[in-house]
């Protein structure tokens, strides 16, 4: 088991979920150097192997003499982890149920027990109050700067018209949180709808996000993703 290996099941599991399809990515950061972190090349996900992965600096730079092409997007990454010491992994990805979010005044809410990390908050990032006539793309430093400052401290940030980013204290978490987040606004959408516009919806109060959240490591279904993933990965040679 290596941290690169855990990192390319990370894309399988993604995309197997349909949180993910030819776009988005997740990178961890290193396990030996703090200062960097490990991404994929420019690569649909399912099709990512270990030979595709490569070591950036914080600045997003890429080490090594590498010279193969990057996502446009790398910078996302490079500065949350520079702002975020406690987080080791991050995804963004482009999540159906959760777009809606990103672009009505409808806030997610913590209703499924599973993504209880709602209730800590889900930011909105408008990428015109930083720069306006864009590509929706977070392609710059400074771009990424601004995702990074409307994160903040929470675990998930929506992004206007575009998706989201997902953070975690370990692959897991990010990788958890992708598919749980995705689920749960999935399932907030047919609670509204089956509660009209006069009725409620209980979602949890912050007694129970607090004793829920830090239960949520995923443990379980990751070692199930992780073993799927890997296995039709050998299976296809």
């Amino acid at each position: 088991m290596s941290l690169i290996e855990d990192l390319v099941a990370a894309y399988r599991i993604l995309a197997e979920h349909e949180v993910i399809d030819g776009y988005g990515h997740v990178s961890v950061r290193s396990d030996g150097n703090p200062n960097s972190y490990f991404l994929a090349r420019s690569l649909a996900p399912e099709l990512v192997t270990e030979k595709d992965i490569i070591e950036f600096d914080l600045d997003s730079n890429p080490l090594n003499g590498d010279t193969r092409q990057p996502y446009l997007e790398r910078f996302i990454h490079g500065e949350i982890y520079k702002v975020r010491p406690d987080v080791r992994a991050v995804v963004h990805n482009h999540s159906p149920s959760v777009i809606p979010f990103g672009v009505t005044t409808v806030p997610l809410k913590p209703i499924f027990h599973m993504a209880a990390f709602v209730g800590l908050g889900i930011p909105n990032f408008e990428i015109r109050k930083v720069e306006k006539g864009t590509d929706l793309l977070v392609r710059t430093p400074k771009l990424g700067k601004a995702l990074a400052r409307t994160l903040a401290a929470k675990p998930a940030a929506l992004m206007r018209g575009h998706g989201s980013v997902v953070v975690g204290e370990d692959l897991q978490r990010a990788v958890g949180r992708s598919i749980y987040l995705e689920m749960s606004a999935r399932l907030q959408m047919q609670a509204m709808t089956i509660a009209g516009p006069r009725g409620k919806i209980a979602a949890f109060d912050a007694a129970e996000v607090k004793a829920s959240v830090p239960r949520q490591d995923y443990a379980r279904a990751w070692n199930l993703w992780r073993t799927k993933a890997l296995e039709r990965m050998r299976r296809e040679g």
